[in-house]
């Protein structure tokens, strides 16, 4: 394909809540403008965006994936994204790399809190914005009604800039309320249209709509708004300049329709993106921080630049390897060179570059600045990373990404598998950065984390598929700790003998409890020789092994002070593992003697809901034994702060999706531990017993 200047670059997101058709609006876009051959359906699996095999057979896209086409002398970059909450950090990640974004809204549907999110996400990154309704040939669909709710939840409000001709069924066409002509399509898929005049049951509907369009777009500017004041009208060419102008500065979002599955009202859409929607030379230079001396740098979009370029994609094949989606804001890379990557301060060899069409790669010789690309077989360049020059090394700020809000403990279902899971693992790692992987000391458990029950599925699924790997996953244990209320003192006594060299070891113990956090102090207080010298650090192994696996319920003993201040031995029989034994059974006297306790986590959890769920959402806490310690307002919602033990919450996505209508969100991390309420503590005491 031809290259194009920065100017000519359009790059944008297909957002908005699962279900909305983004791949089918994606699909459509592509076919219209040549870019494929036929159009694709998420329905019968002949997608080009959605070509995993997992979304294939889930029918909803689980990776944001690139394509392209070539419209009105313009080369447009499509980002198809998730929609799902599970895998939406893809979304919010994508942010970073674009100017404009289509929000596609159901209308047989209406506004879910997904859109409220992503709405969100690309005013913080400041992502110009146009509104597709989508399916407006289903039976329910509401054009009005959905319009009128996103004018209430999202700011600035959407306009209308085409009124549908015909409802759910039988919708045909949309007029065009800038030049008051009705566009006409076929409904076969092919996305030819017609043009015509305004049908006359829609004349004054027309006229109150546009009337209402034409006043909106002289409020952006002063002058414009003076000359309408005077004549009452705008020519439909200053309008349209005066629209293109207002969206670029996100003062308007022009809200179009049509059904993308039928391929109905694309053309239009593709129109509008080329007309108001920004290339990189219309947005401010990306900000980072220069190398050389810890000061603020601007990356210009000018391919004679130098370069700069950040890593906004991982994907992982187990055949193809690593491929590394990026775009270059500065500057011009090129096949078969090398590069700097700032954040790993390390030099990467960049092979073969591409062009990203679907699940298709076309070989490209450069990439530059404004466009996006990927390289395969990266070595050490990770998500978020900074691609640069070496003698103007420049950082980025990394991508933000949400935190994990649910775990599972997994376990290879092979024998010998534990080296191919922890492989496995790291691939997917590098490919989705909201799952993470770690280890509990304490249980010895294989811990992941993600954003959900669906995220983590699919995580256990994409090991089997990707690396045959199989492993069971299931809810993590529990880290519960001992500790003890009071002081006591026991004596540990061995004594053991066979007829040959017997084994002698007596120890006396106190054990005190020390404030939480302070850990373990082993404190000497033998004196005259009542126990050798060389013996003591046997019985202080003793006891610090006792304390993995507590006399009470098993779990690791915590915040004592063990004192050895007395004890005899035997010149013949003593030794090491004498007096080790004798350390270990002094402490588990003395531990059972003074108050002992069990412990539990307890996490720092922020819970946010609608306003009129907050009732709720509190009652819920306290049900789980929660201290809510405050709510405050947040973006048309409310932001529950509290504690609760982590036993409680181990389920709460699916708690909180059930009772939000999947609306809510929450994060949460470890705060500190507190004593088990004796009911419950019986209960783990008598479980543990049996289980022994």
């Amino acid at each position: 394909m031809k290259a194009y200047d920065v100017q000519h670059l359009r790059n944008v997101g297909l957002i908005g809540q699962g279900g909305a058709g983004k791949t089918s609006l994606a699909e459509a876009m592509l076919f219209d403008a040549g870019a494929t051959q036929r159009l694709g359906k998420v329905s019968n699996g002949s997608s080009i965006f959605d070509y995993d095999p997992d979304e294939v057979t889930r029918q909803k896209s689980l990776n944001a994936m690139l394509g392209f086409c070539e419209w009105k002398n313009q080369k447009i970059n499509i980002v198809d994204t998730p929609g799902y909450a599970n895998f939406a950090a893809d979304t919010q990640g994508c942010m970073r790399v674009l100017e404009g974004a289509i929000v596609l809204l159901d209308v047989s549907a209406g506004l879910k809190v997904q859109t409220e999110k992503v709405w969100k996400w690309a005013d913080d990154a400041q992502v110009r914005r146009l509104i597709f309704l989508n399916q407006m040939d289903e039976e329910r669909a509401d054009f009005e009604g959905t319009l009128d709710q996103a004018a209430q939840v999202l700011s600035p409000k959407p306009v209308a800039i085409q009124i549908p001709i015909g409802k759910g069924p039988d919708f045909r066409g949309v007029v065009d309320l800038l030049d008051q002509k009705a566009w006409l399509f076929a409904s076969d898929g092919s996305g030819k249209m017609e043009g015509g005049e305004v049908p006359a049951e829609l004349q004054k509907k027309v006229g109150e709509a546009r009337e209402n369009l034409i006043e909106l777009i002289a409020e952006t500017d002063d002058k414009l708004l003076e000359n309408y004041l005077e004549t009452g009208e705008l020519p439909v060419e200053e309008a349209r300049q005066a629209m293109a102008v207002g969206v670029r500065a996100g003062k308007l979002v022009p809200a179009l329709c049509g059904s993308a599955v039928n391929n109905m009202g694309v053309q239009p859409l593709l129109d509008a993106i080329s007309a108001f929607l920004p290339s990189p030379l219309e947005r401010p230079p990306v900000e980072g921080t220069s190398l050389d001396g810890d000061k603020t740098s601007r990356a210009e979009p000018k391919p004679d630049a130098p370069l700069v370029a950040q890593v906004f994609k991982t994907l992982s094949d187990p055949y193809a390897g690593r491929l590394t989606f990026f775009r270059v804001f500065s500057g011009t890379l090129r096949a078969d060179s090398t590069i700097y990557n700032s954040a790993q301060k390390e030099k990467e060899r960049v092979g073969q570059l591409f062009f990203i069409q679907g699940k298709e790669q076309k070989p490209a010789p450069t990439i530059s600045a404004g466009d996006f690309g990927a390289v395969a077989k990266l070595k050490i360049t990770k998500t978020g990373d900074t691609l640069c020059d070496e003698k103007t090394p420049m950082l980025l700020p990394p991508i933000p990404f949400p935190s994990p809000v649910l775990s599972l403990a997994i376990v290879p279902k092979a024998k010998g598998d534990e080296e191919k899971v922890g492989l496995a693992l790291g691939r997917l790692v590098e490919e989705n950065p909201t799952l993470q992987v770690g280890r509990d000391l304490q249980t010895n458990e294989m811990i992941i984390s993600g954003m959900g029950d669906l995220h983590l599925e699919v995580m256990v699924e994409w090991m089997k598929r990707k690396f045959g790997v199989e492993v069971e996953a299931k809810t993590p244990r529990v880290p519960y700790k001992e500790t003890v209320r009071s002081s006591a003192k026991a004596q540990g006594k061995y004594k053991k003998q066979t007829g040959g060299r017997g084994q002698y070891g007596d120890a006396w113990i106190e054990i005190k409890a020390l404030p939480h956090g302070q850990g373990f102090e082993f404190v000497n207080k033998i004196v005259g020789g009542a126990i050798p010298r060389q013996y003591i650090p046997a019985v202080e192994k003793g006891i610090v092994e006792a304390m993995g696996s507590g006399p009470l319920a098993g779990y690791p003993v915590v915040d004592l002070r063990a004192t050895l201040y007395d004890g005899t031995f035997h010149a013949v029989d003593s030794s090491e593992m004498a007096f080790k034994i004798a350390g270990s059974l002094g402490f588990k006297k003395a531990f059972q003697e003074a108050k002992p306790i069990l412990l539990e986590p307890v996490m720092n959890i922020e819970v946010e809901v609608q306003d009129e769920l907050v009732g709720d959402a509190i009652g819920d806490l306290n049900s789980r034994r929660g201290k809510v310690l405050g709510v405050r307002s947040a973006f048309r919602s409310q932001v529950v702060s509290a504690q609760v033990p982590m036993v409680e919450v181990l389920t709460y996505a699916s708690t909180l999706r059930s009772m939000t209508a999947d609306r809510g969100s929450f994060s949460m991390e470890f705060s500190h531990y507190e004593e088990v309420p004796s009911q419950l503590a019986e209960k783990l005491i008598s479980q543990s017993a049996k289980e022994s």
